[in-house]
Parts: C-alpha cells; structure tokens; sequence
C-alpha cells in the first residue's frame, strides 16, 4: 500500500478590516484559494492542487490558516496564495490577503512553527511598548495564562475512565 504525503501550508490572513476575520469560514477560504489557483494555473493547476486540497484549520481570531495539499502540488498552491484578494462571506466581500509563514510535512512541525513565531511576535510587542505601564500589562497577562485547569480537568477525566 502506498502512502501519499502532503504538505501543510500554515499561512495568517491580514486584512485591515477586523470584521474580516470574524466572518471568515473555511469553505469561504477553500474557495477563493481554488478561484485563485485557477487564475494563475489554469485547469492543470487546479486538478493537481484539488486532489488532496483542504482546509485543515481555520481559526478565525487569529486568522491563522492550515491548508493541505499533495506533496507534489504544494509549490503550485504557494505561487497561487499572494493573488487571493479577498474573502466572500455572508454576501459580503473583505479584502485581505493571505500571507505564508511556513510549510511543513507535518501538522505537528507547524504547529511547533507557530507557537515560535507567536513567541517572536509577543517580544516584538513587548519591545515596541512606549511606557513602563504597557509592558507591565503585557507581562502580567502573559503570566497569568496558564493550563493548570485544563490538565486538572483532563486528570479527572483519566481517573474517571479507569474506575468504568
């Protein structure tokens, strides 16, 4: 049996319109990658790209992106993503654009990827403060994020499960 490899395209989507990301959906998303690939491949492109082409993961907070694709199409899906223009939703057209930060053979390597380069990004913050007052506030809220209930939780949970 042969496996087919893919890859994931972790990409943010930045748009100055903050309702942009609010209404985003993922078929919404898939749709305007396709439109693209076909604007800039034509039907070779899109029938490369759409065998094995999903939206992985959406987070529309964020507008963090995972897109997979066939391993060998994946440079066919990089080239297409800078002429997405805008995002259709709810009958409303947001302009954005798709910006890629990172592609990987795994989820797990992307998800590595992001959680370093939302580090980089919180210092780059916590440089660009103007007072001592600011960067407290980012400090304290920081700190304060924790997965302490979580894993409590997830710990009752396993005791539950082996008593059953």
């Amino acid at each position: 049996m042969v496996r087919f490899k893919n890859r994931y395209v972790l990409c943010e989507v930045v748009s100055e319109d903050p309702r942009c990301r609010q209404c985003i959906e993922d078929r919404a998303l898939g749709l305007a990658v396709r439109d693209a690939i076909t604007r800039v491949h034509g039907d070779y492109g899109l029938a490369c790209c759409s065998i094995s082409f999903t939206v992985k993961y959406l987070n529309a907070y964020t507008g963090t992106v995972l897109l997979r694709c066939r391993k060998d199409s994946y440079r066919l899906l990089c080239s297409a993503l800078p002429f997405v223009r805008h995002l259709e939703s709810r009958a409303q057209r947001y302009p954005c654009f798709l910006n890629t930060l990172h592609v990987g053979g795994t989820i797990r390597t992307c998800q590595k990827f992001l959680i370093q380069y939302n580090r980089t990004q919180l210092l780059r913050l916590l440089q660009t403060c103007t007072n001592e007052e600011e960067k407290q506030c980012i400090q304290t809220s920081l700190l304060s994020c924790s997965l302490t209930e979580e894993q409590s939780q997830s710990g009752d949970e396993e005791e539950d499960d082996g008593t059953e």
